[in-house]
């Protein structure tokens, strides 16, 4: 486990940078010089608060996790009924995609660039998709079904999210919504 350091101002500039740039370029494609210019600092900086790019790869990627976990959850809470609980997360998702993922799940595009299972990358990845599961059978109970539901709506989740990023369909989360809503009155 990597430990975390507070971040400085200088530090919490090169996190913002280096995520913009993570995301928006791809990891392979930025180096830590680049990061440095942009966010106005050394490279000495960079590497005095992260170590390695590798950890700042990471801390790009909880950053990223936690800004998602909060819109999630800021917008469940305006919810009672848990099966429109489960069709908020849907809404949520195309919201989120559109204001801020042009290039699809970091997540996902981290362990597409770093294909070593070994790496660090894909337990980070594995545990956002782990909190995402458990999040969709918490409401599958709620709302009186198995847990089975659960990876079905996640499922559903992740390939809207796909077919939003890479095939272009820009009502994807629309259509996983209402095939989310299918599977409930379907009672399965």
């Amino acid at each position: 486990m990597i430990k975390e350091r507070p971040l400085t101002p200088a530090g919490r500039r090169v996190l913002d940078v280096a995520s913009r740039l993570f995301y928006d370029r791809g990891i392979g494609q930025v180096g830590m010089e680049l990061i440095a210019a942009e966010a106005g600092v050394t490279k000495k900086t960079v590497y005095d608060r992260f170590g390695s790019k590798e950890t700042l790869v990471l801390a790009y990627l909880r950053a990223r996790d936690e800004r998602w976990r909060a819109f999630l959850n800021e917008r469940l809470a305006t919810v009672d009924d848990p099966r429109e609980r489960i069709l908020m997360t849907y809404d949520a998702n195309g919201e989120w995609l559109r204001a801020n993922s042009k290039r699809g799940c970091s997540m996902i595009n981290a362990c597409a660039e770093l294909p070593d299972p070994a790496h660090p990358v894909h337990e980070t990845a594995a545990q956002q998709k782990a909190w995402l599961r458990e999040l969709y059978a918490g409401l599958a109970a709620e709302s009186g079904f198995e847990r089975a539901l659960a990876d079905r709506l996640l499922i559903l989740h992740e390939g809207a999210t796909v077919a939003f990023s890479i095939a272009g369909i820009r009502n994807a989360t629309d259509t996983a919504r209402d095939t989310a809503a299918a599977l409930m009155s379907a009672g399965t």
